[in-house]
């Protein structure tokens, strides 16, 4: 029943993550579209303080839309924020970082092949320190001098991003290493909200307020708050990319991951770039040709190495029946002495594979069948050819080598069910 109430919390904080990340980007994009498509208004419009408007059309009616350069004539009765949507996600977000990865950290968290970090404990405190100590960093670089010039402080961001990348691939399994970016992504995009976004804003409400002209203080406040929405603007798509990766082990399972990441991340920024120059009414398709040949390459770069076949003789000497029938024990790397290919090949993969994918997994941390994939029988693994083939050959699978498959039998897994 524990497992079975634990699905279900899991169950709801991603789908509320999904609604609240839908919500927050959508108003983000929504945002930066009206900002950057603001035009020069008319005379009457510019002597009451309006430094921009638009004219819209929307479910059956028209808009019209005004921005001030600081304060309104009067404070409006009614005034939005948007703020909910950005803490929400990240909520959410850390909630679905502890069931999912901190719960079961040996089985997602933790690659014994990297660091061996002794427990769970120990993990779960190297992804705090992680998160929280990367955007200690960015907090310092964003107060600092380098925050108010913009070119500045997002080369010096990009590096920091880099360097973040390859330290979660030193740490953690290839899979919860793109989870903990995209993590990193998002607390820097909510920090930028609660620490900057939100004071500058509610700074300037309050000299609004009181009837006071915004002094230095504010303008200074203004200002690295537009660099901090700059920053949350580009890392939209990147965030996005993570939250999908999970499904494309060809992605975080490639021998140099973490360039992976990186190489993705340039692209979906060159994209954002296209977008909001797009809005300013300066379309440049150079844009998008670019993110599109670099896609090209990225393509040719990670394509898997051809499968060699697996060889005609069988992989191991023969036994006595008896000897066949002894239970596996799962935790040896070694392919056990059998009569045949076939029979060295299904013993690897009811040692390393069936105690996951079977109707009632034994693999400690899984109260499930991942996926609803069975792999029990040859046939089984004919039905799922494909599957496997690339879960095993890209690494993805076992997850975090939990079973430790040895590269050898990784070879011959994929040589196998490619002759299926």
């Amino acid at each position: 029943m524990g497992a079975y109430l634990l699905d279900w919390v899991a169950l709801f904080f991603r789908w509320f993550h999904v609604i609240a990340g839908i919500a927050w980007i959508g108003a983000s994009f929504y945002f930066v579209w009206l900002d950057l498509s603001l035009r020069k208004p008319p005379q009457w419009k510019a002597d009451k303080g309006i430094s921009g408007d638009l004219w819209a059309v929307h479910g059956g009616g028209f808009y019209e839309i005004a921005k001030y350069k600081l304060e309104p004539e009067q404070m409006p009765k009614t005034l939005h924020w948007f703020k909910w949507e950005a803490y929400t996600t990240w909520l959410t977000g850390m909630a679905m970082l502890s069931i999912v990865y901190y719960a079961n950290a040996t089985g997602y968290l933790i690659d014994p092949s990297k660091v061996a970090f002794g427990s769970s404990v120990g993990a779960i405190s190297a992804s705090l320190l992680f998160l929280f100590g990367s955007y200690f960093i960015y907090e310092v670089i964003v107060r600092s001098h380098w925050g108010k010039n913009v070119f500045i402080f997002s080369t010096t961001i990009f590096i920091l991003m880099i360097i973040a990348s390859w330290g979660s691939y030193q740490l953690f399994s290839d899979r919860a290493s793109f989870i903990h970016v995209g993590a990193l992504l998002g607390t820097i995009m909510a920090g930028n909200v609660f620490f900057g976004i939100m004071p500058a804003q509610r700074a300037l409400v309050e000299c609004v307020r009181k009837g006071e002209k915004p002094g230095k203080e504010v303008a200074d406040l203004a200002l690295m708050a537009k660099n901090r929405s700059l920053m949350n603007n580009y890392f939209t798509l990147p965030l996005i990319f993570t939250m999908i990766s999970n499904h494309y082990p060809m992605m975080y399972s490639h021998d140099h991951g973490w360039l992976v990441l990186v190489y993705v991340g340039i692209i979906t920024a060159i994209v954002r770039h296209y977008f909001n120059q797009k809005h300013l009414g300066n379309t440049q398709s150079k844009y998008l040709w670019i993110p599109a040949g670099l896609t090209v390459l990225l393509i040719f770069w990670m394509r898997p190495a051809p499968i060699e076949p697996l060889p005609a003789t069988p992989v191991a000497a023969a036994v006595e029946p008896a000897e066949q029938a002894a239970p596996v024990d799962s935790s040896t790397t070694a392919l056990p002495v059998t009569a045949s290919a076939d029979d060295a090949i299904m013993a690897v993969v009811q040692a390393k594979c069936s105690t996951c994918h079977m109707a009632q997994p034994t693999q400690e941390g899984f109260n499930a069948l991942p996926a609803g994939i069975i792999i029990v029988t040859p046939e089984d693994m004919k039905a799922h050819k494909a599957k496997i083939i690339t879960a095993v050959q890209t690494g993805y699978m076992p997850l975090a080598n939990i079973t430790a498959l040895t590269d050898e039998e990784r070879q011959q897994l994929v040589a196998y069910a490619s002759g299926l």
